[in-house]
């Protein structure tokens, strides 16, 4: 196979950084894959495996970087706005349907984490659109948000975002947080040892920004993001959910909940793990899974 770098604009003159991965025998016309990160994620950890395997499977892939993050344009670095990621992601689709050799009629759409519940959002509202593979996806930001944020410090936490949008409007920078600390008097995104252990199985190649900080603003938004709502108009494009059995990040149950509510056709994939151990340690069950969904649904 072979890969390339590109930047593709989404408008605003920014310019996301994309890989595009071609079969070997390339020669057209190829279904195509676009694929994304979750929730501050760069696609240095973890998605090339992915994008290589369905390559490797005959298909055109993409792999991009949301803006701000990566080799990705965008002003205010770290910051995860999810209705600016889907605009961009539908940018990148659009991209994909002037790849030379690329069948139109056959895009197929993998998010994970995050992205994975972009996937069930654009799913649902892009018809060219026409399989979807969605692992360990956000389904609710509000009832993710309840759970991980103890109700004593919801009053604190919300006067901070309160503080961070008066600081902005009289002019100063977004606050920024970190992504990841196990320091228990640091606030961050995440304070899970499965997380950190995921940096460490998948350390960012030289030259790449540092992904460690975030604008605390994105928690916020976040906590607004409910892409569960949309789960029963994806329908009649098929999906596939990839769930880990101990999630805590994007809860189990929640997936399996909406996986219910998902109208045919559809198809559930269980691993036994936890949330960031698809990309390693199940990364054959759920890469295996995704593969087989995209044969499926998108090859002649």
């Amino acid at each position: 196979m072979t890969m390339q770098e590109v930047m593709v604009p989404v408008g605003d003159g920014v310019e996301l950084h994309t890989w595009v991965f071609k079969p070997e025998g390339f020669d057209g016309p190829r279904p195509a894959i676009s694929m994304a990160h979750g929730f501050g994620g760069v696609k240095y950890r973890g998605l090339r495996n992915y994008a290589e395997k369905f390559a490797a499977a005959g298909f055109v892939v993409t792999v991009h970087d949301h803006r701000g993050f990566g080799l990705s344009g965008g002003v205010v670095r770290g910051d995860i706005d999810p209705w600016q990621q889907i605009a961009d992601w539908k940018r990148v689709i659009s991209y994909v349907e002037t790849i030379d050799g690329v069948d139109t009629a056959r895009i197929g759409l993998w998010g994970s984490s995050y992205a994975g519940g972009h996937a069930i959002v654009l799913g649902a509202t892009d018809r060219r659109l026409k399989a979807i593979v969605s692992q360990v996806p956000t389904i609710s930001g509000y009832l993710q948000g309840q759970r991980r944020v103890p109700p004593e410090y919801r009053a604190a936490l919300e006067e901070r975002f309160n503080a961070d949008e008066r600081a902005q409007f009289q002019g100063q920078p977004p606050a920024m947080q970190l992504m990841l600390s196990m320091d228990p008097q640091v606030p961050a995104a995440y304070k899970l040892q499965e997380a950190q252990d995921f940096k460490d199985t998948f350390p960012l190649p030289e030259g790449i920004p540092s992904d460690e900080m975030i604008t605390f603003q994105s928690s916020r938004k976040a906590m607004m993001y409910e892409p569960g709502n949309w789960i029963k108009r994806i329908s009649p494009t098929p999906v596939l959910m990839v769930v880990a059995t101990r999630d805590v990040v994007t809860p189990t149950d929640l997936a399996l909940d909406a996986y219910e509510q998902l109208l045919e056709p559809k198809r559930l994939q269980m691993y036994d793990g936890n949330h960031f151990e698809a990309y390693a340690k199940d990364f054959d069950v759920t890469a295996g899974a995704a593969t087989e969904w995209f044969v499926e649904h998108l090859r002649p």
